[in-house]
C-alpha cells in the first residue's frame, strides 16, 4: 500500500509541475515583451534574468583611481598649504591666500559630491540628486567668487581667521 502512496505523490507532483510550466511560460514572455512598450503599474520590468551578470560602465580615467588619488592629495596637501598660510602673514603673499581658498573649496565640493554619489543617486531619485548636484555645482561656484572677492577686496583667509583666532 505504501508503494501506491509514493507511486502515486510522484505522478501527482510531476503533472502538476509540467501543468505548472506550460501554464507560466506564456505570462513570462509577455512580461518581458510588455517592458518595451506598456506602463506597468509596480514599476518597470527590467530586461533579463536574475542570473544575468550586471552591466558595468566603460571605464573612465576621470572617475578611477587618478579622481582617487587626486582627492587623496588635495586633502594631504592642505596639511602644509595651512601652516604656511598662517606662519606667513596673507597680506603678503596673496598668491598662497588664494591657493588656500581655492583648495579649501575644492575639498569641500569633492566630500560634498560624495555624499550625493552615495545617498542621492540619479538612479534612484532621477530628479532630486541631479537637481541637487547642480545646486552643489553653483554654490560652488558662488563661493569661488566670494573668496576671491573677500581676497582681493577684503582682508583675505588667513587674516580672517588669524584676527578671529586673536579674538
Amino acid at each position: 500500500m505504501s508503494s501506491a502512496l509514493v507511486a502515486r505523490a510522484a505522478f501527482n507532483r510531476n503533472v502538476a509541475t509540467a501543468l505548472a510550466r506550460r501554464s507560466l511560460r506564456p505570462l513570462a514572455v509577455q512580461a518581458r515583451g510588455a517592458a518595451d512598450s506598456a506602463y506597468v503599474p509596480g514599476g518597470p520590468i527590467y530586461r533579463g534574468t536574475v542570473n544575468d551578470p550586471t552591466p558595468f560602465p566603460p571605464p573612465s580615467k576621470s572617475h578611477g583611481s587618478y579622481h582617487w588619488a587626486f582627492e587623496r592629495l588635495l586633502s594631504a596637501g592642505l596639511v602644509p598649504l595651512t601652516v604656511a598660510a598662517f606662519a606667513t602673514s596673507g597680506t603678503n603673499y596673496p598668491i598662497l591666500d588664494g591657493i588656500l581658498g581655492v583648495s579649501l573649496v575644492m575639498h569641500s565640493h569633492i566630500g560634498f559630491d560624495s555624499i550625493l554619489v552615495d545617498y542621492l543617486h540619479p538612479r534612484k531619485f532621477p530628479f532630486l540628486g541631479r537637481a541637487c548636484t547642480w545646486l552643489l555645482r553653483a554654490t560652488t561656484v558662488g563661493v569661488l567668487v566670494g573668496v576671491y572677492q573677500f581676497n582681493t577686496n577684503d582682508i583675505g583667509l588667513t587674516e580672517l581667521i588669524a584676527k578671529a583666532w586673536h579674538a
